[in-house]
């Protein structure tokens, strides 16, 4: 048995992040060990870190958008080699055996063995919980690691690992093709991530936003049309109009709304996770009188699917709109978060944290 991993990281505590140390477990046969180069900052680390999806242990590390490089592995791992670069996004383990594990579907392990990034019960590994991605380090099993290419951008890499892959896979898995009305509805993190894969599969992308002077950015990134959802105008007109439709939307707001918009047999697929206390709503009655439109749900994606958007979106330069900060940053930045005040990403340069 290796030597636990010595581990430098801000955790958040009392409200606000902290200089703080603790022990990766050790590095396993099968384990990679990964020096953390750039972590990116969801809206879900925030409602994390602030308890707004429920009870949390403190001190807490967030961070499940990583991209860093190997510096080592154990004695049997064949996917990658010390100097690689790679990726970590949601998950860091699994049964890896279960009929959705081995079908490339690890978020939803049968045997409740998904292993978050953070905040998640290692039952791997004695029940400690992990900690994530506001680190120099980082141990994790070789199957949950993610080849990035040489020439890919790698300080735009990490927000791909969660904002890219949660919007990837609905569009993905809906067969999105030329000519497809297809909507967006949110215009931050993640919307901006969707109206390019839905650019790049065709679609005829609309934008719903809460800001104008976004507007404009929507269409440099590929939207044909932009509503502003405050707009009453402009929110005129559109029954039957969408097949598809993302709604990225990470605050209170009423789902059915939308779901009129779908055509017969449309789909409008869930992402945005809103607070506990701040929930989306959805009204049954309208809904049942929309007539089949349906309403569902999207949860990152596999492994396999993961190293598929990773390097579609390379392939394609598909990166998010960031802004690099350094890690003394972080209390402001998800106060600017919560105001919108980003373009759309952060990243955090690690090499910041001494």
């Amino acid at each position: 048995m290796g030597k636990k991993i010595e581990i430098s990281s801000k955790g958040y505590e009392d409200g606000s992040f902290q200089p703080y140390e603790f022990k990766r477990h050790a590095v396993g046969e099968r384990d990679v060990l990964i020096e953390i180069l750039y972590a990116g900052i969801c809206h879900s680390d925030i409602h994390t870190a602030r308890g707004e999806w429920g009870e949390v242990s403190y001190p807490l590390v967030p961070g499940h958008e990583i991209a860093g490089r190997v510096i080592g592995v154990g004695s049997k791992v064949a996917k990658v080699r010390v100097g690689d670069l790679v990726g970590v996004g949601c998950m860091v383990n699994s049964c890896q055996t279960c009929s959705t594990c081995s079908s490339g579907e690890e978020q939803f392990c049968e045997e409740g063995k998904t292993v978050y990034t953070y905040a998640s019960k290692d039952v791997f590994h004695g029940g400690a919980l992990t900690q994530g991605g506001y680190s120099n380090n980082i141990v994790v099993d070789e199957h949950f690691v993610i080849k990035i290419p040489n020439h890919a951008e790698l300080e735009k890499i990490a927000p791909l690992l969660c904002a890219g892959i949660t919007t990837y896979s609905p569009l993905r898995r809906a067969n999105i093709k030329e000519g497809d009305e297809v909507a967006i509805v949110g215009f931050g993190g993640l919307g901006h991530m969707a109206v390019q894969y839905a650019k790049s599969f065709g679609a005829n992308v609309s934008v719903f936003a809460t800001s104008e002077s976004k507007r404009d950015l929507a269409f440099s990134l590929g939207a044909k049309h932009f509503y502003n959802v405050k707009n009453s105008e402009e929110m005129q007109g559109l029954n039957n109009r969408f097949s598809f439709i993302l709604s990225t939307v990470a605050s209170s707001y009423e789902i059915t709304e939308y779901t009129k918009m779908l055509k017969v047999d449309g789909e409008i697929v869930i992402v945005g996770v809103p607070s506990l206390t701040n929930p989306a709503t959805l009204d049954a009655t309208s809904l049942i009188w929309s007539f089949r439109r349906k309403v569902s749900s999207s949860l990152i994606g596999g492994i396999k699917e993961t190293q598929e958007m990773v390097d579609y979106s390379v392939e394609k330069g598909i990166y998010p709109m960031i802004e690099m900060i350094n890690i003394d940053e972080l209390d402001q930045a998800y106060e600017r978060v919560l105001k919108s005040d980003v373009l759309f990403r952060f990243v955090i340069d690690m090499k910041s944290l001494k």
